[in-house]
């Protein structure tokens, strides 16, 4: 019986998560930073499942977590806590980023730029306004701040918390006032956006 010259097929799993199991390195590729039980945010990777804090004031991991016995930890006395009168303004990273976007269950893609990004979720101009509460995809570069990663797309669900069109809004009313084409008047004009981040991966 003949052999096979080049052996029986293997599969190797990826660099990076052997990497992990055999010798406990990562490179680690980071969630959006979720907000605990006890009011602060951690990140987890998405690689080996460590867990950090996170400060949105600094934009950096500060310690990683160590999960302790729950019993063990000290409880706080909510009804002696002071509770803050005002929400400080979340930090925002000014960016210049390209990214590209659609609506859920969709399959036309609009380019736009995106402005800055913080704890809230980020703000970015895009060609028309969008309805409050739609679900969106988005694809662009996260900043290493918060992704632990250089150069590094990642696609992301976000949902629109606001979306503004003064200057289209007061181009269609001139439009209007004079009979003109109401849309054609508004063609060309940006729509400045906000959307919270809900989740994202990255793209490989």
């Amino acid at each position: 019986m003949a052999s096979d010259p080049q052996g029986p097929e293997v599969t190797t799993m990826p660099q990076k998560i052997m990497d992990v199991l055999m010798l406990g390195r990562c490179s680690h590729e980071f969630s959006w930073p979720r907000r605990g039980t006890d009011g602060d945010y951690y990140q987890v990777c998405l690689l080996c499942a460590a867990e950090y804090k996170y400060d949105w004031t600094t934009m950096r991991r500060t310690q990683r977590l160590e999960h302790a016995n729950p019993e063990a930890m000290p409880r706080r006395n909510h009804a002696r806590e002071k509770r803050q009168s005002w929400t400080p303004r979340a930090r925002r990273l000014k960016l210049d980023t390209a990214l590209r976007y659609r609506v859920n269950n969709t399959s036309t893609w609009f380019e736009g730029t995106i402005e800055n990004i913080s704890q809230t979720g980020l703000l970015f101009h895009g060609p028309r306004p969008l309805p409050v509460n739609a679900l969106i995809e988005m694809v662009f570069e996260m900043p290493e701040e918060i992704s632990g990663q250089k150069n590094r797309n990642v696609l992301c669900q976000c949902r629109v918390i606001r979306s503004k069109d003064a200057k289209g809004r007061e181009k269609q009313a001139k439009a209007q006032d004079k009979g003109e084409d109401q849309e054609k008047a508004m063609q060309g004009e940006p729509c400045l956006l906000a959307a919270s981040i809900v989740d994202y991966k990255f793209v490989h």
